[in-house]
């Protein structure tokens, strides 16, 4: 906690300027939670800058600065987490309209007709690039069982992309060779 006289000079500031600092951040903020972090946030720094900070009434007003400048960085956050969430939420709409306008497709439905464990494991592959090993990490298995699994999942696949006599070249060699050993 730092030297005896450091933490009494803190304690005697906290305990002297406490409710001026919080009226001035409630007056400024909008939920309890929120003014609970910036007065924390603002004492925090008072702490880090004790040797920084003025004695007597000029202490309150060093504090109000302080917490000033906590208050514009919590809002330009906000400001920067809010953009995001809009920029998500467009991307997302674009997404799920780029989604409804595809055209019918047969190895999607291929694909749909496989059980979940099967579409994540060859989704793990196919859109997030793991290895067999970092796949292992995230089913929390061997990386025998996942190149066992993978291998299952693969030919289940090919079975259902041979059962609606799609053209199995167009999807590599493997597709081919993988729907042989099913029939």
């Amino acid at each position: 906690m730092g030297p005896p006289e450091a933490r009494q000079r803190f304690e005697e500031i906290y305990l002297a300027h406490y409710q001026a600092v919080s009226s001035y951040v409630t007056r400024r903020a909008s939920s309890p939670d929120e003014i609970a972090d910036l007065i924390a946030e603002t004492f925090l720094t008072a702490w880090r800058r004790l040797a920084d900070l003025p004695a007597g009434d000029e202490a309150r007003l060093w504090l109000y600065g302080v917490a000033r400048r906590v208050l514009a960085n919590h809002h330009r956050a906000e400001s920067r987490r809010n953009a995001l969430a809009v920029r998500l939420r467009e991307n997302l709409i674009l997404w799920a309209e780029s989604v409804i306008d595809q055209p019918h497709d047969e190895a999607r439905e291929a694909f749909s007709r496989l059980s979940g464990d099967d579409r994540e494991l060859l989704s793990l592959v196919g859109w997030e690039g793991l290895s067999n090993a970092e796949i292992a990490k995230v089913l929390g298995c061997s990386r025998g069982a996942v190149r066992i699994r993978l291998h299952r999942a693969r030919k289940r696949l090919a079975a259902e992309l041979a059962a609606a006599e799609l053209d199995l070249t167009k999807y590599g060699t493997r597709a081919v060779t993988l729907a042989k050993e099913c029939t």
